[in-house]
């Protein structure tokens, strides 16, 4: 059962003082004002180690859960998944304050970038459920992939730690890890009824949840959805120059156009490397990347989210 926006006692806020532009104290100080000013009950904990993350959403939902409070996240796409994954089956509602770089997942749910107006709109937010996808023992909000993508989203770390946190510094190292080299991989799909089973050669196998980011690529599986499926989008072996067309094609919204982009629905998905000496495979999820053991499982959570989101 959903829990009631009524039912809300506080809020327990966790910020991220790394995400975005690092500025912790003057974030706590609009986070403040703007609830302060509302009379509002909350909790502010700040977060200076990115690795303490996780243990402290596991200790904030029991503290919330004391308290009758939601839990709240200010931070981007990884440090909302890292939360969720706390929040997801305990019930408590679930609020984000999104300080990334591209906040797909604030954005999908209209949950303003400017963290002044994302707190004010928390005071007038009504709970809605939200669909999560799962990759094995993981939670994905936005996407989850293997092969080029987790490649993309590592080159892009480390020209941002290099150069600053920005599109445009996201936009250019997209460039340079395309005009590469990439290994193809052999897999082999076995989807739900709907999808069959299929052998591919392919640089990526991405998995989105996220409509926003669908849309914005030209990638039309976005209603599904709200059917309870994720987008499943995978990439034949094309060279260099074809690939930054590709990138092109993606920025104009027409990426499905591509012969070389093969897009599906479905409810499950296993993906099993074939040929390889090892079953460890490098993943991503929400931007955050690290090793999974195959085969790997995509699907959708058994219970969703209780998103705190604004009106429409």
């Amino acid at each position: 059962m959903a829990p009631s926006v009524s039912a809300i006692r506080c809020y327990h806020i966790i910020l991220n003082a790394r995400s975005g532009r690092r500025d912790a104290d003057g974030k706590c100080a609009v986070i403040r004002e703007v609830l302060e000013a509302a009379g509002r009950k909350y909790f502010l904990h700040v977060v200076q180690d990115a690795r303490k993350l996780r243990d402290t959403a596991v200790s904030v939902v029991q503290e919330a859960l004391r308290d009758g409070g939601a839990v709240v996240i200010a931070g981007g796409d990884g440090s909302i998944n890292t939360v969720a994954q706390a929040v997801l089956g305990s019930g408590c509602p679930f609020g984000v304050l999104p300080q990334g770089t591209f906040n797909y997942f604030g954005r999908t749910h209209g949950i303003p970038e400017d963290l002044e107006e994302a707190t004010r709109a928390l005071l007038r937010a009504e709970i809605s459920p939200v669909q999560v996808g799962t990759l094995n023992n993981r939670i994905f909000l936005v996407n989850a992939s293997l092969g080029l993508y987790p490649k993309l989203l590592e080159d892009r770390e480390f020209y941002k730690r290099q150069l600053g946190r920005s599109r445009l510094v996201a936009l250019w190292s997209a460039l340079v890890t395309l005009w590469r080299s990439h290994r193809i991989l052999r897999v082999r799909i076995e989807g739900d009824s709907g999808s069959g089973s299929r052998d591919l050669l392919t640089q990526t196998v991405f998995v989105g949840n996220n409509a926003l980011q669908l849309e914005q690529v030209g990638i039309p599986l976005a209603s599904h959805l709200d059917k309870g499926c994720l987008a499943v989008v995978t990439l034949k072996p094309v060279g260099p120059v074809a690939m930054i067309g590709l990138m092109l094609r993606g920025a104009f919204g027409r990426l499905d156009d591509a012969d070389s982009v093969v897009s599906f629905a479905a409810r499950e998905l296993t993906v099993k490397p074939k040929f390889v000496l090892s079953a460890w495979t490098k993943v991503a999820t929400d931007g955050e990347i690290f090793w999974l053991r195959a085969p790997l499982r995509f699907k959708v959570a058994s219970e969703p989210l209780y998103l705190l989101k604004p009106p429409a």
